[in-house]
C-alpha cells in the first residue's frame, strides 16, 4: 500500500503523548489506593495523583487545559464514587463518555456525517466539503462503522464490569480498552484509511483545493 513505518509513527505522535500516561496511571492508583486504605483514602489519592500531574504539565509549560481537564476528570470520578459510596462509581464518567461517543458516531453515520471524517477535520483542517465528496466520503464512513463497533464492545465490558461491582476489573479494563486500543485502531484506521481513498479515485486535499480535474494522484498522506 506504500505506506511506512515511519509515516504511520509521525501520525501518532500527533495524537499520542503523555497524556496517555496521565489518563490510565490515576484510575489504576484509585483502586490500588482503595483496596489497601478504603474508599476515602482512594480518593484523596487519585486527586492528589492529579495535581501533582496537572502541575508537572504546566511546570513543563503545556497548556494548562491538559492539566486542568485532566483535574476536573479526575475531581468528578473521584466526587461520584465517594457520593456513591463504592469504588465503582469511579468509572461512571467513564461509561458515561463511552455511551455519549457511541451516540455521536451513530448519529453521524444517519445523517451521512461521519465521525471519522469531523474527527480529521478538526485535527488537519483540511475543508468539510473535501470529505463528503462521492468518491472520498465511503472511506470515512466505513472507518466510522468500524469505530462504532468498537465503541459499542468497549461500552457493554464496561456496563457488564460496573454491574459486577468489581472497580479493580473495571479499572484494567478501562486501561487497556483505553489508549492501547485506541493506538491499534488509529493505525488500522489510517492503514485502511488510505487505501480505501487510493481506490476510491478521488482527488487528494491539494488536487481539491487546487480545483484539479481527473485523473487524480490521490491522498499522498494523511486521512
Amino acid at each position: 500500500m506504500g505506506i511506512k513505518r515511519n509515516e504511520i509513527f509521525e501520525e501518532l505522535k500527533s495524537v499520542v503523548s503523555g497524556k496517555t500516561f496521565d489518563a490510565i496511571l490515576p484510575p489504576l492508583v484509585f483502586v490500588a489506593a482503595n483496596s489497601l486504605f478504603g474508599l476515602d483514602a482512594a480518593v484523596i489519592t487519585a486527586l492528589g495523583l492529579a495535581v501533582l500531574l496537572g502541575a508537572a504539565r504546566v511546570l513543563k509549560k503545556n497548556t494548562w487545559l491538559y492539566a486542568l481537564g485532566g483535574l476536573l476528570g479526575v475531581s468528578i470520578a473521584s466526587a461520584l464514587a465517594y457520593l456513591t459510596r463504592s469504588a465503582a462509581g469511579y468509572f461512571i464518567p467513564a461509561i458515561f463518555s463511552s455511551g455519549l461517543l457511541l451516540l455521536l458516531a451513530l448519529g453521524s453515520l444517519a445523517a451521512g456525517k461521519p465521525l471519522a471524517a469531523w474527527a480529521s477535520h478538526l485535527t488537519r483542517g483540511w475543508p468539510l466539503e473535501w470529505f463528503w465528496r462521492r468518491d472520498v466520503k465511503p472511506a470515512y464512513r466505513e472507518v466510522t462503522m468500524f469505530w462504532t463497533g468498537l465503541i459499542l464492545m468497549r461500552l457493554i465490558i464496561q456496563v457488564t464490569l460496573y454491574l459486577s461491582g468489581d472497580p479493580a476489573r473495571l479499572a484494567w479494563a478501562n486501561a487497556l480498552l483505553g489508549w492501547p486500543v485506541i493506538i491499534v485502531v488509529l493505525v488500522l484506521s489510517y492503514i485502511y484509511g488510505i487505501w480505501r481513498l487510493r481506490s476510491l479515485g478521488g482527488p487528494g486535499v491539494e488536487e481539491f483545493q487546487a480545483g484539479k480535474e481527473p485523473p487524480f494522484k490521490g491522498q499522498p498522506r494523511g486521512f
